[in-house]
């Protein structure tokens, strides 16, 4: 069974990489340049994850990450932001913006895979009340 993840970057050798570290384990990334094609393609694709990167053109990835919260068929769905951006504060910035999660760039290929999936893994029940 193949998962589906949507990618918006507008760097082809990031997308490239992406793919070739996501595809050996069943993922299927379907890439947008921007973010306005990014968020067309989610709402057809409804994708098991989306990586969003935050420096686009036209539209930043913060203003995407807001319009992709937006589509109910998307709520639950995991956006991640991977991204250069790496000062104080900007972890905080993406997920106030509507994002689940921060990968920093560069990725480390050997750990890019697991620290998708990290996200992918459904939280533990909570405990019931006596």
């Amino acid at each position: 069974m193949s998962r589906t993840v949507l990618l918006i970057e507008d760097n082809d050798q990031n997308a490239y990489l992406v793919a070739i570290l996501l595809n050996p384990h069943r993922y299927r990334v379907v890439h947008a340049a921007d973010g306005p094609g990014g968020i067309a393609l989610a709402r057809t694709l409804l994708p098991t994850v989306i990586l969003l990167d935050i420096q686009l053109p036209t539209m930043d990835g913060y203003t995407v990450a807001r319009h992709l919260r937006e589509i109910e068929s998307l709520h639950s769905t995991p956006i991640i932001a991977v991204t250069s951006y790496a000062m104080l504060g900007d972890r905080e910035k993406a997920i106030e913006s509507g994002c689940t999660g921060y990968i920093e760039k560069p990725i480390n290929p050997e750990t890019f895979v697991a620290e998708v999936e990290q996200f992918l893994t459904p939280p533990p029940p909570s405990p019931e009340a006596p």
